[in-house]
């Protein structure tokens, strides 16, 4: 189970529905909510970028920065309220948010970002998700900015190529396909990776699964489309209301992360996606 889960909290456009799918996972897991904000510099680089360091410590432009981020944070304590979250807590760092979620990650069971807006290159938000799955150890929930409140694993698509991050995702996404009432394991042209299926595409993935008590079924999807494109339909086919992904097709992390089926679903996902590596 989910027992703590670390948001982002940043006062942007994808905080709301941040919060709304954090506050959804902490209700269904009975969660600790930990809301996280960021200076974005830290101490030491704001006295070198001033002069050096003998900037006082009590310098007002930087404890401006700290006063907003508690802005922030008092702000979702009282969001989190107006959710029916019980336990919810707040914690500013200083340093960038990629350190600092990085750093407040070791003691939760899943963090909650925004989907990064693909038109904003130099936003906090870009490559977020890849820092924190790469650079951690936890699941990574990414979610859309249209994302309303709805149930968020009754309906789970899990894409599956047979790969070891793939794997990762689902043994991360576990306590929510335990719960949900209908998972699909989705397989794109499984035969392009024979070697990685055995006899039969997707059987001894749903086998396993089943031995968690997780209700699956598999479906195989033979396509020309994109393979980014083939899940997100499958995603609407079945009615999914959350995604899991690995690396489809990439054995490399560097290729998984910066390329290929999973970025293309990091800025497309229609509905929350988890990640983990």
């Amino acid at each position: 189970m989910f027992k703590t889960i670390l948001v982002q909290i940043d006062g942007g456009a994808g905080q709301a529905s941040r919060l709304r799918a954090a506050a959804v996972l902490a209700e269904m897991h009975g969660a600790h909510l930990v809301g996280a904000g960021a200076t974005g510099i830290s101490l030491a680089n704001y006295a070198v970028l001033n002069g050096g360091m003998a900037v006082p410590l009590s310098d007002r432009a930087f404890e401006a920065l700290r006063d907003d981020v508690r802005s922030r944070l008092d702000a979702f304590i009282e969001q989190a309220q107006r959710l029916g979250i019980v336990g919810a807590e707040a914690r500013l760092f200083e340093g960038s948010t990629h350190d600092g979620l990085l750093l407040q990650s070791r003691y939760a069971d899943l963090i909650v970002v925004s989907q990064p807006d693909p038109n904003d290159r130099f936003g906090v938000e870009h490559g977020l998700p890849q820092t924190l799955a790469l650079g951690g150890t936890r699941p990574v929930l990414v979610v859309p900015t249209a994302y309303d409140g709805a149930p968020i694993g009754s309906n789970v698509l899990v894409g599956w190529d047979g790969s070891m991050p793939a794997q990762r995702a689902i043994c991360a996404a576990l306590p929510l396909l335990a719960r949900a009432g209908s998972v699909t394991l989705g397989l794109i042209n499984p035969e392009r990776q024979s070697e990685l299926h055995g006899d039969e595409p997707g059987a001894d993935m749903a086998l396993y699964l089943a031995r968690h008590g997780v209700k699956v079924n598999v479906v195989v999807a033979h396509t020309r489309a994109r393979e980014s494109d083939a899940l997100i339909d499958m995603a609407g086919e079945v009615h999914a209301g959350l995604m899991v992904a690995g690396a489809f097709g990439h054995s490399r992390y560097r290729e998984w992360f910066l390329g290929g089926v999973t970025r293309d679903l990091l800025g497309s996902a229609p509905v929350p996606l988890l990640i983990a590596h």
